[in-house]
C-alpha cells in the first residue's frame, strides 16, 4: 500500500510512512500461515484450508466479511487526526483529512475482504512481509463499498476512552428521565448494576479476542465459540440493532420538529397527515442522500461530536432548570414495581456499546489499556446518565416525555437549542448506521454484475424506506427503546459475552468465573423475557 508524497502535507510527510508501515505490519501478522494459499500468490488456483478453534469448531470465511471496516465508522477510529488530542496543527489537522480522500486504500481493503477474518489457532504467524496481495475476484464489491470507508488508525488512550464515551452517549441519555418516571428513584440503582456489568462483558469480549490470535469483531467471537452458526446469529442479532438505532432516529427527529411545530399538517390525495408523519418523511428524504453517499469520511468526522453534542444538551436541561427558572421541585415515587421492566430495557439500550468494542480495542496502540478505558467510559456516561436521569424527573415530574427534550418550555432560547441539537445529530449518524447493514446485503449479491453502484442505491433506499414504515407504524420513542433494549442489548450486552467466554476458554476459567457468568447469563434472560413482553404488551394496547 503505496502512499505517494504529494497527497500529504508538509507536517505529515514525515510521520506518515511510519504509521503507515506500523498498520500494515499489524494488518499483515492477521494473515495466517496459508497465506500465500489464501491470496492465490503460491498457487495459480487457491484453496481456503479447514481452520479448527481452540474450542475444535472449524472456522471457515464468511458472511459478513464487510463487518470490521464498517463498523469502524461507529467506533470513530478516524479520530487520530483531530488536533486537540494528538497535538497536531491545524495544517495537519488539514492535510490528515484531504489525504482521506486521496489515499489509496483499495490493496488493504480488497485483502482484508478476500483472507480469512480469523486466522489458524494454534500456529505461528507468519512474519509481516513487505507488501499486502490484493484480491481481484472482490476488487468489484470494495470498489461500490468499503473503499469510502475511513481507514483504521491506531487510537491512543485519550483517543479511545473519547471513542468509549462517543460510543456509550447515545439517545438513551434522553429516556432516562422518563425510565425514572416509570420504575421510581429506586430504579436508579440499576442503571449503577447494569453499568458495572456491562463493562465487565466488555473485558470479557477483550479476553475472548485474546485468546486466538485473528478475532478482531464480535461475530468472529461468536465463531470462535459456536462455528458458523454462533457468527450469523451474532452477526443478524447486531444488525437487528443498528436498524432498530435508525429507527429510533427518526422518531426522535421526527418527535422534536413536531413540537417546535405542532400544528403542521397536510392533506394529501384524500389523507390526512399530521405533524409526526410530516416530519417522519421529511426527515427521510433529507438522510436518504446521505445514505447514498461512497464517502462516509465526513460524516465520520462529525460523528465524533457526538460527544460535545450530548454536553450542549446537558447543559441546556441544567440551564433551563437553573437561569430560566423551571426549578427541580417534583419528588415522585421511589419504587414502581409494575413499569419496572420498561426502565429495565431502558437502562439497557444506554450500555449497548458492545457492538463496537472489539473494534475500538483492536484499534488501540497499547491494548492492556482497554479494561481502563472501559471504566473510564462506563463511569463517566453512568454518572452523566444519573444526572440527567434525576434532574429532569425532578423539573418535570410525572409529567416527564420518552425525550425531556419535549418538555422544554419553546419561548427559552436553551429549549431551542437542546431541540435542533437532537435533531441534527441524528441526521449525521443515520447512514453511517445503516451503511454496515447495507454492506453486508451487497455481500449476498450472488454475481458482480448486481454488485454495482446502482444496485447497492437501490437497496440502501430499500432499507431506508422500511425503517420510514416501522417508525410510521411504531411512532413511540420510549416503548420503542425498551424493548430494543430488552430483546437486542441484553443479548449482545450480558448473554452472549457471557456464552462466548464459558464456551471459548473451557476449562481454563475458576469456578467463580464461571459462576459469575451464568448468574449474569440468568440475569440477562430474566430482564429479556420481562422487558421484551411488557414493551410488546404496551405497543398491542396502543395499535
Amino acid at each position: 500500500m503505496k502512499m505517494q508524497d504529494e497527497d500529504l502535507g508538509p507536517t505529515r510527510q514525515d510521520e506518515m510512512p511510519t504509521d503507515d508501515e506500523e498498520n500494515q505490519a499489524d494488518r499483515i501478522g492477521e494473515i495466517d500461515d496459508d497465506d500465500d494459499e489464501d491470496t492465490g500468490s503460491g498457487s495459480s488456483a487457491p484453496s481456503t484450508p479447514s481452520r479448527r478453534s481452540s474450542t475444535g469448531v472449524d472456522i471457515q470465511p464468511t458472511w459478513p466479511q464487510s463487518y470490521r471496516q464498517s463498523m469502524d465508522i461507529l467506533s470513530t477510529v478516524a479520530s487520530p487526526s483531530i488536533g486537540f488530542l494528538k497535538g497536531a496543527s491545524l495544517q495537519g489537522i488539514s492535510g490528515s483529512m484531504s489525504s482521506l480522500y486521496k489515499r489509496n486504500q483499495g490493496s488493504y481493503l480488497e485483502s482484508s475482504l478476500s483472507r480469512p477474518l480469523i486466522s489458524d489457532f494454534g500456529k505461528e504467524e507468519v512474519p509481516p512481509s513487505p507488501k499486502i496481495p490484493a484480491i481481484s475476484n472482490l476488487s468489484s464489491r470494495s470498489k461500490y463499498s468499503v473503499t469510502e470507508l475511513p481507514s483504521a488508525s491506531k487510537c491512543s488512550f485519550a483517543q479511545s476512552v473519547l471513542n468509549g464515551i462517543n460510543v456509550l452517549c447515545g439517545v438513551g441519555l434522553l429516556a432516562t428521565p422518563y425510565a425514572v418516571r416509570e420504575g421510581g428513584w429506586s430504579s436508579l440503582s440499576l442503571l449503577l448494576i447494569f453499568g458495572g456489568i456491562s463493562c465487565y462483558t466488555g473485558i470479557l469480549l477483550k479476553e475472548c479476542l485474546d485468546s486466538a490470535p485473528g478475532l478482531s469483531t464480535y461475530p468472529d467471537i461468536g465463531q470462535a465459540a459456536f462455528g458458523m452458526t454462533g457468527r450469523i446469529i451474532v452477526a443478524i442479532v447486531l444488525y437487528l440493532e443498528l436498524y432498530a438505532a435508525s429507527i429510533e432516529y427518526l422518531i426522535m427527529m421526527s418527535d422534536n420538529l413536531a413540537s417546535m411545530f405542532p400544528n403542521t399538517n397536510i392533506y394529501l390525495a384524500g389523507m390526512h397527515l399530521d405533524c409526526h408523519q410530516i416530519f417522519s418523511i421529511t426527515a427521510t428524504l433529507v438522510v436518504l442522500p446521505t445514505v447514498w453517499l461512497r464517502d462516509l469520511s465526513l460524516l465520520s468526522y462529525v460523528s465524533i461530536g457526538g460527544v460535545i453534542t450530548t454536553f450542549v444538551v446537558v447543559v441546556c436541561l441544567v440551564w433551563v432548570g437553573v437561569v430560566n427558572q423551571v426549578g427541580f421541585h417534583e419528588k415522585g415515587t421511589v419504587l414502581d414495581l409494575a413499569n419496572l421492566s420498561v426502565t429495565i430495557g431502558i437502562y439497557g439500550f444506554c450500555y449497548a456499546g458492545h457492538s463496537v468494542f472489539p473494534n475500538i480495542y483492536s484499534s488501540m496502540k497499547e491494548q492492556s489499556q482497554f479494561p481502563t478505558v472501559l471504566i473510564i467510559s462506563f463511569l463517566f456516561c453512568c454518572l452523566l446518565n444519573m444526572l440527567v436521569a434525576a434532574c429532569g424527573y425532578m423539573m418535570f415530574g410525572d409529567s416527564v416525555q420518552s425525550q425531556f427534550t419535549l418538555n422544554f418550555p419553546k419561548e427559552f432560547v436553551a429549549s431551542k437549542v437542546a431541540i435542533w441539537t437532537t435533531v441534527l445529530i441524528p441526521m449525521s449518524k443515520y447512514a453511517m448506521t445503516l451503511t454496515p447493514i447495507a454492506l453486508s446485503l451487497e455481500e449476498l449479491l450472488p454475481s458482480e454484475q448486481l454488485q454495482s453502484y446502482t444496485v447497492s442505491i437501490i437497496i440502501r433506499t430499500l432499507i431506508v424506506i422500511s425503517t420510514l414504515i416501522v417508525a410510521l407504524t411504531l411512532p413511540y420513542f420510549g416503548i420503542v427503546m425498551s424493548l430494543i433494549g430488552s430483546l437486542l442489548a441484553m443479548l449482545i450486552t450480558l448473554i452472549f459475552p457471557c456464552l462466548c467466554y464459558v464456551k471459548i476458554l473451557n476449562g481454563k476459567l475458576s469456578t467463580l468465573k464461571v459462576t459469575v457468568c451464568f448468574v449474569t447469563i440468568i440475569v440477562g434472560i430474566v430482564c429479556a423475557c420481562v422487558g421484551t413482553y411488557s414493551a410488546l404488551a404496551r405497543i398491542a394496547t396502543k395499535i
